[in-house]
Protein backbone atom coordinates (compact mmCIF):
# COMPACT_ATOMS: atom_id res chain seq x y z
CA UNK A 1 0.00 0.00 0.00
CA UNK A 2 2.80 2.47 0.94
CA UNK A 3 4.86 1.43 -1.50
CA UNK A 4 5.73 4.55 -4.18
CA UNK A 5 7.24 5.31 -7.10
CA UNK A 6 9.51 8.13 -7.63
CA UNK A 7 8.08 11.30 -9.43
CA UNK A 8 11.40 11.50 -11.97
CA UNK A 9 10.92 13.67 -14.32
CA UNK A 10 7.28 13.85 -14.44
CA UNK A 11 5.84 17.24 -16.26
CA UNK A 12 1.80 18.86 -15.64
CA UNK A 13 -0.01 19.63 -18.69
CA UNK A 14 1.29 23.37 -17.73
CA UNK A 15 4.64 22.86 -19.03
CA UNK A 16 3.71 21.94 -22.51
CA UNK A 17 1.31 24.84 -22.43
CA UNK A 18 3.93 27.52 -21.39
CA UNK A 19 6.36 25.92 -23.95
CA UNK A 20 3.76 26.63 -26.20
CA UNK A 21 2.62 30.25 -25.26
CA UNK A 22 6.79 31.26 -24.35
CA UNK A 23 7.08 30.20 -28.15
CA UNK A 24 4.98 33.09 -29.56
CA UNK A 25 5.76 36.21 -30.82
CA UNK A 26 6.22 38.77 -27.86
CA UNK A 27 2.18 40.47 -27.21
CA UNK A 28 1.17 39.88 -23.43
CA UNK A 29 2.33 38.95 -19.65
CA UNK A 30 1.56 35.74 -18.71
CA UNK A 31 0.80 34.78 -15.25
CA UNK A 32 0.37 31.48 -14.00
CA UNK A 33 -1.88 31.31 -11.31
CA UNK A 34 -2.46 28.51 -8.67
CA UNK A 35 -2.81 27.57 -5.01
CA UNK A 36 0.99 26.90 -2.80
CA UNK A 37 2.58 23.82 -3.71
CA UNK A 38 0.95 23.15 -6.91
CA UNK A 39 4.15 23.20 -9.21
CA UNK A 40 4.06 26.47 -10.50
CA UNK A 41 7.53 27.30 -10.35
CA UNK A 42 9.05 23.44 -10.53
CA UNK A 43 7.03 23.79 -14.26
CA UNK A 44 8.78 27.00 -14.91
CA UNK A 45 12.19 25.05 -13.89
CA UNK A 46 11.81 22.54 -16.04
CA UNK A 47 11.11 24.74 -18.91
CA UNK A 48 14.54 26.89 -18.29
CA UNK A 49 16.49 23.48 -18.39
CA UNK A 50 14.49 22.55 -22.15
CA UNK A 51 14.06 26.13 -23.35
CA UNK A 52 16.53 27.56 -26.28
CA UNK A 53 15.70 30.49 -24.48
CA UNK A 54 17.95 32.13 -21.49
CA UNK A 55 15.31 32.36 -18.67
CA UNK A 56 16.18 34.68 -15.41
CA UNK A 57 14.06 33.63 -12.49
CA UNK A 58 13.70 35.71 -8.95
CA UNK A 59 11.70 35.04 -5.96
CA UNK A 60 9.55 37.67 -4.14
CA UNK A 61 8.63 35.68 -1.71
CA UNK A 62 11.53 36.85 0.87
CA UNK A 63 11.43 40.36 0.02
CA UNK A 64 10.24 43.15 1.83
CA UNK A 65 6.68 43.87 0.65
CA UNK A 66 6.89 47.87 0.74
CA UNK A 67 9.88 47.06 -1.43
CA UNK A 68 8.54 47.53 -4.66
CA UNK A 69 11.28 49.26 -6.37
CA UNK A 70 12.77 45.58 -6.40
CA UNK A 71 10.90 45.09 -9.63
CA UNK A 72 12.59 47.38 -11.65
CA UNK A 73 15.97 46.57 -10.26
CA UNK A 74 15.16 42.86 -11.06
CA UNK A 75 14.56 43.97 -14.56
CA UNK A 76 16.80 46.37 -15.22
CA UNK A 77 19.40 44.02 -13.85
CA UNK A 78 17.52 41.34 -16.79
CA UNK A 79 18.00 44.06 -19.66
CA UNK A 80 22.10 44.61 -18.76
CA UNK A 81 22.45 41.19 -18.64
CA UNK A 82 20.50 40.48 -22.27
CA UNK A 83 23.16 43.68 -23.57
CA UNK A 84 26.14 41.99 -22.09
CA UNK A 85 25.54 38.71 -23.33
CA UNK A 86 23.97 39.90 -26.84
CA UNK A 87 20.58 37.96 -26.34
CA UNK A 88 17.94 38.66 -29.23
CA UNK A 89 15.07 37.35 -26.79
CA UNK A 90 14.74 36.12 -22.94
CA UNK A 91 12.21 35.50 -20.47
CA UNK A 92 11.78 36.88 -17.14
CA UNK A 93 10.23 35.04 -14.35
CA UNK A 94 8.71 36.43 -10.97
CA UNK A 95 7.21 34.19 -8.50
CA UNK A 96 5.08 34.95 -6.10
CA UNK A 97 4.70 38.47 -7.45
CA UNK A 98 1.65 39.49 -5.45
CA UNK A 99 3.77 40.10 -2.32
CA UNK A 100 5.09 43.61 -3.41
CA UNK A 101 2.87 46.43 -3.10
CA UNK A 102 1.31 48.55 -5.89
CA UNK A 103 3.34 45.76 -7.92
CA UNK A 104 1.13 45.50 -10.91
CA UNK A 105 2.34 49.63 -11.47
CA UNK A 106 5.56 48.64 -11.71
CA UNK A 107 5.34 45.81 -13.97
CA UNK A 108 3.30 47.61 -16.09
CA UNK A 109 5.92 50.38 -16.48
CA UNK A 110 8.90 47.84 -17.44
CA UNK A 111 6.84 46.24 -19.54
CA UNK A 112 5.50 49.34 -21.58
CA UNK A 113 9.33 50.71 -21.38
CA UNK A 114 10.03 47.29 -22.91
CA UNK A 115 7.18 47.63 -25.15
CA UNK A 116 8.04 51.16 -26.52
CA UNK A 117 12.26 50.30 -26.63
CA UNK A 118 11.26 47.40 -28.55
CA UNK A 119 13.10 44.72 -25.80
CA UNK A 120 12.04 40.86 -26.66
CA UNK A 121 12.13 40.29 -22.84
CA UNK A 122 8.86 37.68 -22.60
CA UNK A 123 7.44 37.90 -18.61
CA UNK A 124 5.83 35.50 -16.71
CA UNK A 125 4.48 36.15 -13.42
CA UNK A 126 3.84 33.59 -10.68
CA UNK A 127 1.45 34.13 -7.54
CA UNK A 128 -0.35 31.97 -5.15
CA UNK A 129 -2.88 34.72 -4.34
CA UNK A 130 -5.91 35.09 -6.97
CA UNK A 131 -7.41 37.91 -4.89
CA UNK A 132 -4.03 39.97 -4.94
CA UNK A 133 -3.05 38.97 -8.31
CA UNK A 134 -6.40 39.68 -9.73
CA UNK A 135 -6.41 43.33 -7.85
CA UNK A 136 -3.51 44.20 -9.89
CA UNK A 137 -4.45 42.76 -13.01
CA UNK A 138 -7.88 44.61 -13.08
CA UNK A 139 -6.79 47.98 -11.83
CA UNK A 140 -3.53 48.46 -14.27
CA UNK A 141 -2.48 45.58 -16.34
CA UNK A 142 -5.95 45.26 -18.45
CA UNK A 143 -5.41 44.03 -22.05
CA UNK A 144 -1.76 43.39 -21.37
CA UNK A 145 -1.90 39.61 -19.58
CA UNK A 146 -3.13 35.86 -20.19
CA UNK A 147 -4.57 34.25 -16.98
CA UNK A 148 -3.62 30.59 -16.71
CA UNK A 149 -4.64 28.79 -14.07
CA UNK A 150 -3.19 25.74 -12.25
CA UNK A 151 -4.83 23.85 -9.88
CA UNK A 152 -4.27 21.24 -7.24
CA UNK A 153 -2.99 18.19 -8.54
CA UNK A 154 -5.97 15.18 -9.73
CA UNK A 155 -6.06 11.64 -9.51
CA UNK A 156 -4.47 10.72 -12.75
CA UNK A 157 -1.83 13.20 -12.12
CA UNK A 158 -0.70 11.40 -8.78
CA UNK A 159 -1.23 7.91 -10.44
CA UNK A 160 1.30 8.79 -13.23
CA UNK A 161 3.72 10.88 -10.92
CA UNK A 162 3.56 9.01 -7.82
CA UNK A 163 1.54 5.52 -8.32
CA UNK A 164 -0.65 6.74 -5.77
CA UNK A 165 -4.08 4.26 -6.04
CA UNK A 166 -7.59 5.55 -6.19
CA UNK A 167 -7.91 5.27 -2.53
CA UNK A 168 -4.89 6.84 -1.83
CA UNK A 169 -5.56 9.93 -3.99
CA UNK A 170 -9.40 10.28 -2.69
CA UNK A 171 -7.80 9.89 1.65
CA UNK A 172 -4.52 12.09 0.93
CA UNK A 173 -5.19 14.33 -1.70
CA UNK A 174 -3.36 15.60 -4.33
CA UNK A 175 -0.17 18.04 -2.71
CA UNK A 176 3.00 16.67 -4.20
CA UNK A 177 4.88 17.52 -1.52
CA UNK A 178 3.15 15.23 0.80
CA UNK A 179 3.41 12.19 -0.72
CA UNK A 180 6.91 10.82 0.92
CA UNK A 181 5.10 11.23 4.75
CA UNK A 182 1.82 8.95 3.98
CA UNK A 183 3.16 5.80 5.43
CA UNK A 184 3.56 7.91 9.08
CA UNK A 185 0.28 9.39 9.19
CA UNK A 186 1.07 11.79 12.18
CA UNK A 187 4.17 13.07 10.29
CA UNK A 188 1.82 13.66 7.57
CA UNK A 189 -0.69 15.82 8.93
CA UNK A 190 1.45 17.74 10.55
CA UNK A 191 3.52 18.49 7.37
CA UNK A 192 0.37 19.41 5.96
CA UNK A 193 -0.60 21.58 8.26
CA UNK A 194 2.87 23.38 9.23
CA UNK A 195 4.32 23.35 5.61
CA UNK A 196 1.30 24.00 3.37
CA UNK A 197 -1.84 25.42 5.21
CA UNK A 198 0.20 27.76 7.41
CA UNK A 199 1.82 29.66 4.44
CA UNK A 200 -1.24 29.53 2.42
CA UNK A 201 -3.19 31.51 5.54
CA UNK A 202 -0.09 33.60 6.65
CA UNK A 203 0.59 34.55 2.88
CA UNK A 204 -1.94 34.58 0.71
CA UNK A 205 -5.28 34.84 2.66
CA UNK A 206 -3.90 37.26 5.43
CA UNK A 207 -2.73 39.70 2.86
CA UNK A 208 -5.30 39.37 0.54
CA UNK A 209 -7.77 42.05 2.53
CA UNK A 210 -7.65 43.88 6.37
CA UNK A 211 -8.83 40.14 8.19
CA UNK A 212 -10.19 41.94 11.67
CA UNK A 213 -10.15 38.35 13.36
CA UNK A 214 -7.76 36.59 12.11
CA UNK A 215 -8.22 33.43 15.04
CA UNK A 216 -11.61 33.19 13.91
CA UNK A 217 -10.55 32.57 10.32
CA UNK A 218 -8.50 29.99 11.27
CA UNK A 219 -11.04 28.58 13.04
CA UNK A 220 -13.82 28.62 10.59
CA UNK A 221 -11.24 27.18 7.91
CA UNK A 222 -10.70 24.09 10.15
CA UNK A 223 -14.31 23.68 11.03
CA UNK A 224 -15.07 24.47 7.21
CA UNK A 225 -12.04 21.68 6.74
CA UNK A 226 -13.32 19.18 9.05
CA UNK A 227 -17.25 19.50 7.14
CA UNK A 228 -16.43 18.80 3.90
CA UNK A 229 -19.13 17.50 1.97
CA UNK A 230 -21.56 18.51 4.70
CA UNK A 231 -24.20 20.97 5.50
CA UNK A 232 -23.36 23.15 8.42
CA UNK A 233 -24.95 26.79 8.89
CA UNK A 234 -22.82 29.57 9.97
CA UNK A 235 -25.30 30.54 12.49
CA UNK A 236 -24.51 26.69 14.02
CA UNK A 237 -21.09 26.95 13.17
CA UNK A 238 -20.76 30.40 15.49
CA UNK A 239 -21.92 28.40 18.13
CA UNK A 240 -18.71 26.19 17.85
CA UNK A 241 -15.79 28.91 17.15
CA UNK A 242 -13.96 30.85 20.40
CA UNK A 243 -13.80 34.27 18.72
CA UNK A 244 -16.34 36.42 18.79
CA UNK A 245 -18.05 37.27 15.28
CA UNK A 246 -21.33 37.45 12.99
CA UNK A 247 -22.49 35.13 10.11
CA UNK A 248 -21.41 38.31 7.79
CA UNK A 249 -17.88 38.26 8.99
CA UNK A 250 -18.05 34.81 8.05
CA UNK A 251 -19.53 35.15 4.88
CA UNK A 252 -16.67 37.37 3.91
CA UNK A 253 -13.93 35.09 5.25
CA UNK A 254 -15.13 31.95 3.73
CA UNK A 255 -14.97 33.75 0.18
CA UNK A 256 -11.62 34.76 0.41
CA UNK A 257 -10.90 31.03 1.55
CA UNK A 258 -12.38 30.19 -1.76
CA UNK A 259 -10.53 32.99 -4.00
CA UNK A 260 -7.19 31.17 -2.02
CA UNK A 261 -8.25 27.44 -3.85
CA UNK A 262 -9.00 26.21 -0.19
CA UNK A 263 -12.33 26.25 1.47
CA UNK A 264 -15.47 27.02 -0.12
CA UNK A 265 -19.39 26.92 0.88
CA UNK A 266 -21.46 25.94 -1.97
CA UNK A 267 -24.86 27.13 -2.58
CA UNK A 268 -27.99 25.57 -2.87
CA UNK A 269 -29.35 25.88 -6.24
CA UNK A 270 -32.47 27.66 -6.92
CA UNK A 271 -33.86 29.65 -9.71
CA UNK A 272 -33.10 32.93 -7.98
CA UNK A 273 -30.42 34.53 -6.53
CA UNK A 274 -31.54 35.22 -3.17
CA UNK A 275 -32.32 32.37 -2.33
CA UNK A 276 -28.94 30.67 -3.46
CA UNK A 277 -27.15 33.75 -1.04
CA UNK A 278 -29.57 32.79 1.72
CA UNK A 279 -28.96 29.08 1.84
CA UNK A 280 -26.76 27.21 4.27
CA UNK A 281 -23.79 26.41 2.72
CA UNK A 282 -22.48 23.05 1.54
CA UNK A 283 -18.55 23.05 2.99
CA UNK A 284 -15.81 21.81 0.18
CA UNK A 285 -12.21 21.41 0.43
CA UNK A 286 -10.67 21.69 -2.61
CA UNK A 287 -8.28 19.37 -2.08
CA UNK A 288 -9.06 16.02 -0.06
CA UNK A 289 -5.59 15.98 1.99
CA UNK A 290 -6.96 19.26 3.61
CA UNK A 291 -10.38 17.49 5.06
CA UNK A 292 -7.85 14.47 6.33
CA UNK A 293 -5.81 16.65 8.20
CA UNK A 294 -8.17 18.12 10.07
CA UNK A 295 -10.39 15.35 10.51
CA UNK A 296 -8.53 12.00 9.53
CA UNK A 297 -7.97 9.14 12.30
CA UNK A 298 -5.70 7.26 9.95
CA UNK A 299 -6.26 5.50 7.10
CA UNK A 300 -6.51 2.04 8.22
CA UNK A 301 -9.43 3.51 10.92
CA UNK A 302 -11.29 5.55 8.03
CA UNK A 303 -11.10 3.64 5.43
CA UNK A 304 -13.22 0.19 7.14
CA UNK A 305 -16.10 2.58 8.11
CA UNK A 306 -18.75 2.92 5.38
CA UNK A 307 -20.02 6.03 6.52
CA UNK A 308 -17.26 7.69 7.09
CA UNK A 309 -15.80 6.69 4.08
CA UNK A 310 -18.63 7.80 2.12
CA UNK A 311 -18.16 11.35 3.16
CA UNK A 312 -14.34 11.57 2.07
CA UNK A 313 -15.83 9.99 -1.51
CA UNK A 314 -18.30 12.33 -1.59
CA UNK A 315 -15.58 15.33 -0.53
CA UNK A 316 -13.58 13.90 -3.17
CA UNK A 317 -16.12 14.41 -6.24
CA UNK A 318 -16.38 17.58 -4.90
CA UNK A 319 -12.43 18.58 -5.47
CA UNK A 320 -12.63 17.25 -9.22
CA UNK A 321 -16.23 19.55 -9.40
CA UNK A 322 -14.57 22.35 -7.75
CA UNK A 323 -11.36 21.88 -10.35
CA UNK A 324 -13.62 21.79 -13.32
CA UNK A 325 -15.81 25.15 -12.92
CA UNK A 326 -12.54 26.93 -11.86
CA UNK A 327 -11.49 26.29 -15.40
CA UNK A 328 -14.55 26.46 -17.19
CA UNK A 329 -16.51 28.99 -15.93
CA UNK A 330 -19.70 27.18 -14.46
CA UNK A 331 -21.03 27.03 -11.68
CA UNK A 332 -21.47 24.56 -8.74
CA UNK A 333 -24.29 23.90 -6.18
CA UNK A 334 -25.95 21.29 -3.96
CA UNK A 335 -30.07 20.48 -3.65
CA UNK A 336 -32.05 20.08 -0.86
CA UNK A 337 -35.86 20.24 0.13
CA UNK A 338 -36.05 18.97 3.35
CA UNK A 339 -34.66 14.80 3.23
CA UNK A 340 -34.61 15.12 -0.44
CA UNK A 341 -31.00 16.08 -1.77
CA UNK A 342 -28.26 16.09 -4.69
CA UNK A 343 -25.33 16.00 -3.54
CA UNK A 344 -23.95 17.92 -6.89
CA UNK A 345 -25.80 20.34 -9.53
CA UNK A 346 -23.39 21.34 -12.26
CA UNK A 347 -24.29 24.36 -14.35
CA UNK A 348 -22.59 25.70 -17.84
CA UNK A 349 -24.51 27.89 -19.96
CA UNK A 350 -28.06 27.35 -18.80
CA UNK A 351 -27.88 23.28 -18.55
CA UNK A 352 -28.12 21.38 -15.83
CA UNK A 353 -26.77 18.05 -14.87
CA UNK A 354 -27.57 16.56 -11.27
CA UNK A 355 -24.94 14.64 -9.43
CA UNK A 356 -25.45 12.01 -7.26
CA UNK A 357 -22.02 10.08 -5.53
CA UNK A 358 -23.01 6.87 -4.40
CA UNK A 359 -20.24 4.69 -2.36
CA UNK A 360 -22.36 1.46 -2.12
CA UNK A 361 -22.45 2.29 1.63
CA UNK A 362 -25.71 4.27 1.88
CA UNK A 363 -28.95 3.78 -0.39
CA UNK A 364 -30.06 6.64 -2.92
CA UNK A 365 -32.87 8.78 -1.16
CA UNK A 366 -35.18 10.34 -3.54
CA UNK A 367 -33.38 13.36 -4.35
CA UNK A 368 -32.60 13.13 -8.31
CA UNK A 369 -36.14 12.14 -9.21
CA UNK A 370 -37.83 15.11 -7.19
CA UNK A 371 -34.95 17.45 -8.84
CA UNK A 372 -35.63 15.94 -11.98
CA UNK A 373 -39.31 17.05 -11.89
CA UNK A 374 -38.77 20.27 -10.53
CA UNK A 375 -36.01 21.53 -12.65
CA UNK A 376 -35.68 19.33 -15.59
CA UNK A 377 -32.45 19.14 -15.76
CA UNK A 378 -30.32 18.12 -19.02
CA UNK A 379 -28.67 14.62 -17.13
CA UNK A 380 -28.99 13.23 -13.78
CA UNK A 381 -26.21 10.59 -13.09
CA UNK A 382 -24.97 8.81 -10.52
CA UNK A 383 -21.31 8.46 -9.39
CA UNK A 384 -20.10 5.08 -8.02
CA UNK A 385 -21.51 2.09 -7.64
CA UNK A 386 -24.75 1.41 -10.33
CA UNK A 387 -22.97 3.79 -12.01
CA UNK A 388 -19.80 6.20 -13.77
CA UNK A 389 -17.02 4.25 -11.09
CA UNK A 390 -15.22 6.10 -9.67
CA UNK A 391 -11.84 5.82 -11.43
CA UNK A 392 -13.27 6.62 -14.34
CA UNK A 393 -15.29 9.77 -12.84
CA UNK A 394 -12.10 10.71 -11.79
CA UNK A 395 -10.33 10.42 -15.22
CA UNK A 396 -13.09 11.77 -17.43
CA UNK A 397 -13.14 15.26 -19.05
CA UNK A 398 -16.38 17.03 -17.05
CA UNK A 399 -17.41 18.60 -19.66
CA UNK A 400 -18.54 15.41 -21.42
CA UNK A 401 -21.35 15.09 -19.27
CA UNK A 402 -23.10 18.12 -20.64
CA UNK A 403 -22.27 16.23 -24.35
Amino acid sequence: YYKLKNMGEYRRPHYNLMLSRLSERRKCIFVLAGPRQVGKSTVMAQIAETIDKVVFQFNADSVNEEDSDWIRRSWESVRSRMNIQHLQEAVLVIDEIQKIRRWSEYVKREWDADTLNHVNLKVVLLGSSRLLLRKGLTESLAGRFELIRMGHWTFPEMKAAFGLSLQQWIYFGGYPGSVDYIGDFRRWRKYVKDSLVAPAIEKDVLLTSNIYKPSLMSQLFEVGCSYSGELLSLTKMLGQLQDAGNVTTLSSYLEILKQANLLCGLQKFACDEARKRQSIPKFSVFNNALLTAYRGKGFDKDYVDPMIWGRWVESAVGTCLLDFVEDNDCHLYYWRDHNNEVDYILESQGDVVAIEVKSGKRGMNSGIPMFQEKFHPLKSIVVGTDGIPFEEFFCMDIMQLFG
